[in-house]
């Protein structure tokens, strides 16, 4: 019910939200006479606080049209390789001819992104910073409102299949690069296929910021994952889908509940910011709230996960520490990342994540006892956070580079 009375809040505030923006406009516009009435700047900042602070957010585009290769702007086409229910394996193809992208021998790199609450537009200074060096695909989950019933349920174990099939479908010296929440079903898909001695193995395999074993440095996800009974996400957090979206009747994690998660970890910290915001506005700041827009139009646009991958992730990972307990069996199969033997491992933490602790994504090592010592590396980023680990100057200036040498080292 509470998703039904959020989208009749929605309707509901619409009309306001609407006349909000026009009025901003109206008194920003320079060829409007309201526009040079007295405090008109001051309540035009007002109106258009309102206005983003109770609009809507959709899924923003990657937006990556062209980069530059050994000095040259080459064009980015996105094209869609494999396409399966809850997700798109997407491609950024340069824009040149085979011969030419021959001599480039640019690694091939799947970017595999979180299915936690942000589309995987939120990777796009990730993808946009590989490209210079790699030839680059992603994995862009859909929003579960968005499918429909007829498609069934998506389980745990069925992200770990969607894994297998790309890494077969995209096949040798592939490397794999996953962040965050990825890295332990990425972990599971690389381990099964070790087990069952598939050929085409990944070269390497490289982990950022992820939950490997959560029981170490817990932050504040983690003690809430295990201090709630798994009966309380059951009952306080899981909606049907309202008529309205294609996904009608599925049983999902909101994204607007999610979102809310997430500013209840720093309220303050948000407040805050839309308050610079407007006064940015009011003094005619163009261009840092610019800025602001551009980090809320990625941060406030969520999606709805399956209830049932969602679920089966809490249990799994967070309440029974399954994987780095080894007691891990996927539909019967163990997961064993002891099996791995040939593949590549790179982790990074964030000296400052408040999401993933350190260690949590180190553990992987331990976990991967087979793999000789030269294939493995680590490195925290000093005076990183979470999201720093893969956006940002030190992403772009600091871990990037080590990514490139390794994946070119082992590769």
């Amino acid at each position: 019910m509470l998703y039904q009375l959020h989208e009749m809040n929605r309707t509901m505030l619409n009309p306001l939200i609407q006349w909000a923006q026009a009025s901003s406009k109206l008194l920003t516009n320079p060829v409007s006479p309201l526009a040079h009435a007295p405090f008109a700047q001051r309540i035009a900042a007002g109106y258009e606080l309102m206005f983003r602070l109770g609009k809507s957010y959709v899924k923003p585009p990657f937006d990556i049209n062209s980069i530059e290769v050994a000095g040259k702007q080459v064009a980015i086409i996105e094209e869609v390789t494999v396409e399966k229910p809850f997700c798109r394996l997407l491609h950024f193809k340069k824009d040149m001819s085979a011969s030419a992208l021959s001599e480039l021998n640019h690694p091939k790199v799947l970017l595999v992104a979180p299915l936690s609450g942000h589309h995987s537009t939120l990777l796009r200074d990730t993808v946009r910073c590989l490209l210079t060096d790699h030839d680059v695909y992603i994995t862009d989950w859909t929003d579960a409102r968005m499918v429909s019933m007829d498609h069934g349920p998506f389980h745990l174990h069925d992200y770990i299949y969607y894994v297998q099939e790309f890494i077969r479908t995209l096949g040798p010296k592939l490397n794999v690069i996953s962040v965050c929440q990825p890295t332990v079903p990425v972990l599971a898909a690389i381990s099964l296929m070790a087990s069952a001695n598939e050929p085409n193995m990944p070269k390497t395999m490289v982990m950022m910021g992820g939950p490997i074993d959560p029981r170490k440095s817990p932050t504040q996800v983690n003690d809430l994952a295990t201090k709630k009974p798994f009966s309380w996400f059951e009952n306080t957090v899981i909606y049907n889908v309202p008529p309205n979206y294609p996904g009608y009747g599925r049983s999902v994690y909101p994204g607007f509940l999610q979102h809310a998660g997430f500013v209840a970890m720093n309220p303050r910290r948000h407040a805050e910011s839309h308050w610079e915001f407007y006064l940015q506005l009011r003094a005619g700041d163009n261009e840092s709230a610019a800025e602001h827009r551009k980090f809320y139009d990625e941060y406030n646009a969520v999606l709805d996960m399956p209830a049932e991958y969602y679920l089966e992730t809490i249990k799994t990972v967070f309440q029974d520490f399954s994987l780095p307990a080894g007691t891990w069996e996927v539909e019967g199969k163990l997961v064993r990342p002891q099996d791995i033997k040939n593949v590549a491992l790179f982790t990074v933490e964030g000296e400052l994540d408040d999401i993933s602790g350190s260690g949590q994504t180190q553990a992987a090592h331990d976990l991967c006892a087979q793999i000789p010592k030269d294939m493995k590396q680590h490195f925290t980023a000093p005076k990183c956070g979470h999201y720093g680990i893969f956006s940002g100057r030190r992403w772009r200036e600091t871990i990037a580079p080590r990514i490139t040498e390794f994946i070119k080292a082992h590769g």
